[in-house]
């Protein structure tokens, strides 16, 4: 990590949605606002900026974190994954079951849905709506969201 103390900028290499990408960015810059403004990502939404609502979720290494508050820096040549990354075939089941309504929780919903498909065995141990507790949704009452989360892992089951 190379900082400029003249204008204390940032030089930044990370992994997005499967590229390299490089930026120069302020030391205080919140990786929510390197993806929007920066990188032209505009799907990571800003819900609260404290980290309790879960629109801004993303992957980081595979976890899910809330990128409004986590520093651009703190990414450095790590692996960040964004609901650009996802197929459209993917958000079927919440299209189907109504869990996309006003849209702005949605991309950290699918983001925090993704993780869970991708570790089945933290079912046995959690609800699925204490995994899905970190985004808050005004839209759905939260049962489509579950609906759409059961059909998406019933699917992947048979797969």
């Amino acid at each position: 990590m190379t900082i400029a103390p003249e204008n204390n900028m940032v030089d930044v290499s990370f992994t997005l949605n499967g590229k390299l990408v490089d930026v120069s960015v302020s030391a205080t810059d919140r990786l929510l606002d390197t993806l929007r403004y920066d990188l032209r990502l505009a799907g990571t939404k800003e819900g609260c900026g404290e980290g309790e609502c879960g629109a801004c979720t993303v992957l980081l290494d595979g976890l899910p974190v809330n990128a409004c508050l986590i520093f651009t820096f703190q990414v450095r040549n790590r692996e960040v994954q964004t609901i650009e990354s996802i197929d459209a075939h993917e958000l079927e089941e919440f299209h189907s079951e109504g869990a996309t309504q006003c849209g702005a929780c949605s991309p950290g919903v699918v983001m925090t849905a993704l993780w869970i498909r991708n570790h089945p065995s933290l079912l046995q141990t959690h609800q699925l709506s204490r995994l899905m507790a970190g985004n808050l949704c005004r839209c759905t009452g939260y049962d489509a969201i579950v609906k759409s989360l059961e059909a998406s892992l019933s699917i992947q089951e048979r797969n």
